[in-house]
């Protein structure tokens, strides 16, 4: 694997690492909850509404400290606020076997505020250190994910019937843990070799990593050896950032807000579909078991897909012909499940396809429009933390249509009219484009190829002007 050139291959191999082990974390403390409900239930005497907070509680918990990843980013590294991240995750997981009714909702705020910071520093961490692999490794961090989740939801009752709820609950402390123990080392190195703090929320990984135009330099702080006059080449990079750091906040770029918009439907899809389809199944004939099993053949689809696609729109220089695919498939199953919801399992198939590829072209989306892993970093911010929060949404107003009409369709009705704004941002934000100044390209083999830097800052200047 091809290395930044201003990371060494020890420290590439041990970030590799540390992404793998952070990545295998972020899904897993959720998925693991709701095999269990009837059991926290029990113990704890929670009314449904309750139960409905408590499974509610880790989207809204994600949307609202997404936002505040990248600020954790630029005040301390990237790589400290990933291992606090971590940290969090654990106490979070461990805090929810105490006891009481309390503990079991701060743990599950804190176990998804830790995992909320961490979706958001992935994307950044694979466009800094890994520039020519960014489809390969945001699809393997996608797969892992899935993997995650998966063997969440899938360890949980094994364990409770082992050991009860609470070790199956604080099982996943234990990776946790471990992974914090590999980010900080990395933390300490970057923090060692890092003059002073980042303007723009990302480390910088190596000594002539530039600084920050902004930051004032300590008096005490020895000067730099001399080194060779420093060329345009070299001053490019530092031009760039700046600039898009000088552009202001990403809220004003509407090209931003179609990824976030985007980034949300395919959540909200999802989140629905997989808090819904148990039941919609179950209504139709199919027995709990089949009805529960098929949520779990979605998330089982979605594990190669999730490494398969961002490869393949990394390596595109327009996604739109597969915004327009994954967007057709969701819209042919909605229709499906209204006209001849008996045909179930192919239904579930073709919602296997469509959410097993729309977060990871969406994911994807976030390193492609982004110019530098600064930007990345806020981009990701912006669109996880209001993607979410919109994605929290689904499931609630799903339910409330179906206790109010008696049947589903209104709310299946719902989702395919949701399909026509998912598919005007996903085509916007599929456009080759950034959303700041084009920085020159890295030396060596490039897996995703963007628009030329002609083309590309025309995009940008006419991003702008809308």
């Amino acid at each position: 694997m091809t290395p930044s050139p201003r990371t060494t291959r020890s420290a590439a191999i041990w970030t590799l690492a540390g992404l793998v082990l952070l990545t295998l974390n972020l899904r897993a403390a959720i998925t693991g909850v709701p095999p269990l409900l009837g059991e926290l239930q029990d113990t704890f005497g929670l009314t449904g509404v309750e139960v409905s907070v408590l499974t509610t509680l880790p989207e809204l918990c994600l949307g609202v400290f997404s936002a505040l990843a990248p600020l954790l980013a630029r005040r301390i590294g990237t790589e400290a606020a990933i291992t606090v991240a971590l940290v969090v995750i654990t106490a979070g997981l461990l805090l929810r076997v105490v006891p009481a009714e309390t503990a079991l909702f701060s743990g599950t705020v804190l176990a998804a505020a830790g995992m909320a910071t961490g979706n958001v520093l992935v994307p950044a961490v694979i466009k800094r250190g890994f520039p020519h692999r960014v489809g390969t490794l945001t699809g393997l961090s996608m797969m892992l994910l899935s993997v995650g989740g998966a063997a969440g939801a899938g360890l949980a009752v094994p364990l409770d019937h082992l050991g009860g709820w609470r070790p199956a609950l604080a099982a996943w402390a234990v990776p946790a843990l471990v992974a914090a123990l590999v980010w900080g080392p990395l933390a300490l190195r970057a923090r060692t070799r890092r003059p002073e703090r980042p303007a723009a929320g990302i480390s910088p990984s190596a000594p002539s990593a530039p600084s920050s135009p902004s930051a004032p330099s300590s008096p005490s702080a020895p000067s730099a050896p001399a080194g060779p006059p420093r060329t345009p080449a070299d001053t490019a990079p530092e031009t760039a950032t700046r600039a898009a750091a000088e552009q202001g906040s990403l809220l004003r770029s509407p090209l931003a807000w179609a990824v976030m918009v985007f980034m949300g439907m395919t959540s909200l899809m999802f989140y629905t579909l997989t808090a819904w389809l148990p039941e919609i199944m179950h209504d139709h004939g199919f027995t709990p078991a089949t009805a529960g099993m098929m949520n779990s053949v979605i998330i089982v689809i979605g594990i190669p897909l999730g490494f398969v696609v961002p490869v393949v729109a990394a390596r595109m220089r327009d996604q739109r012909p597969l915004v327009l695919g994954v967007v057709a498939l969701m819209a042919v199953g909605l229709g499906g499940l209204l006209l001849a919801p008996r045909a179930g399992w192919l239904w579930i198939a073709v919602f296997g396809v469509a959410t097993g590829s729309a977060f990871p072209i969406a994911l994807t989306l976030l390193n492609l429009r982004s110019p530098d892993a600064a930007v990345t970093a806020r981009l990701s911010g912006m669109a996880q933390s209001g993607g979410y929060l919109l994605a929290a949404t689904g499931p609630l107003t799903f339910g409330v249509l179906r206790s109010a009409t008696g049947g589903w369709e209104a709310s299946i009705w719902l989702l395919l009219l949701l399909v026509v704004p998912e598919l005007v941002c996903g085509l916007l934000a599929a456009r080759p484009g950034f959303v700041g100044p084009v920085p020159p390209p890295p030396d060596g083999p490039e897996e995703s190829r963007p628009e030329p830097a002609r083309v590309s800052a025309r995009s940008t200047e006419s991003d702008r002007a809308r």
